[in-house]
């Protein structure tokens, strides 16, 4: 295996679970977010320590409405996104195929 391939999965595997470690930091910020500001006073807010005295409907409701905004941002990014013609793609390539094949008779 070339150190080339090798060197990219290795940086792929490393994305990933920098990924996985971002999204599990910002889950636990979230929970700590949502515990310090839904508890006030003696009421134990939506995610106590005793469940069932807690409100986790209200927070699964939180999550669905953070899930449709972040689907309205995949939607903006989808519209705006432009895919590239294959066809034009490899014309491009074989046209630098012919000026290299130019530059080597020279």
């Amino acid at each position: 295996m070339a150190k080339h391939q090798m060197g990219s999965k290795v940086f792929g595997s490393s994305l990933c679970m920098a990924s996985i470690s971002l999204g599990n930091y910002v889950s636990s910020m979230l929970v700590n977010m949502v515990m310090k500001i839904t508890a006030k006073g003696d009421k134990p807010g939506w995610i106590p320590d005793d469940l069932n005295t807690g409100h986790m409907d209200r927070f699964y409701f939180l999550l669905a409405v953070l899930a449709a905004f972040d689907f309205l941002i995949y939607l903006f990014c989808a519209k705006w996104y432009k895919p590239i013609n294959i066809d034009d793609s490899q014309n491009g390539i074989e046209m630098e195929k012919q000026g290299d094949d130019v530059l080597a008779k020279v």
